[in-house]
């Protein structure tokens, strides 16, 4: 099953744009731009859409919805339901902290693991979705709260490091897109992905 949209999840505002729970939407954004697409506002699914033609008869979207972390799964879901995709062409794309900085897994179920945007797509269009889970683990200093850790900003080592990285990111997730959860799975979820 080709995929059809992509949800890069994050929160809106300048506050949040250099935050760990925003690689997500670093990550689609450099995609776009890689793809030379243009965002726009589509006030009806409370999100940027940017549309790619792939192929004659094969488009896939992206998007980031402005609902903020907690309520992605309604702007996903409405459009999922707009343009008739189906659950398992569905790909999120966010920050996950069981996974050490700099490394991404693909998979296709799982609980939320206290992540409230996947929990929010859990809800809003039950399990069975592409995950593309960046890294922004471990959790540093241990005893941090979530919360604070995931809306803080990236030391400027951890942001060299996915400065340098971005790359791997866009062609784990154009390798996601071209050939497919299997392929991906087999190559991006390794301990060393190189």
């Amino acid at each position: 099953m080709s995929i059809t949209l992509v949800a890069g999840l994050g929160n809106p505002g300048r506050e949040y744009e250099v935050t760990r729970h925003n690689l997500g939407w670093v990550v689609v954004d450099a995609f776009a731009r890689k793809l030379g697409l243009s965002w726009k506002a589509q006030p009806q699914f409370e999100a940027e859409v940017a549309r790619w033609d792939v192929a004659p008869g094969r488009t896939c979207h992206f998007a980031k919805p402005l609902t903020y972390m907690n309520g992605s799964g309604a702007a996903v879901g409405a459009l999922a339901r707009y343009y008739k995709v189906p659950l398992g062409s569905i790909v999120a794309v966010y920050d996950d902290l069981t996974i050490d900085l700099g490394l991404v897994k693909v998979s296709v179920s799982g609980s939320a693991g206290g992540h409230n945007g996947v929990a929010s797509l859990l809800e809003h269009l039950g399990d069975g979705f592409v995950r593309y889970r960046l890294g922004i683990g471990p959790k540093e200093p241990a005893q941090m709260d979530l919360k604070d850790f995931v809306l803080g900003k990236f030391t400027p080592e951890q942001h060299t490091l996915l400065t340098k990285n971005l790359e791997t990111y866009i062609s784990g997730l154009d390798l996601l897109l071209s050939r497919g959860v299997e392929a991906a799975m087999n190559q991006l979820n390794r301990r060393d992905p190189k």
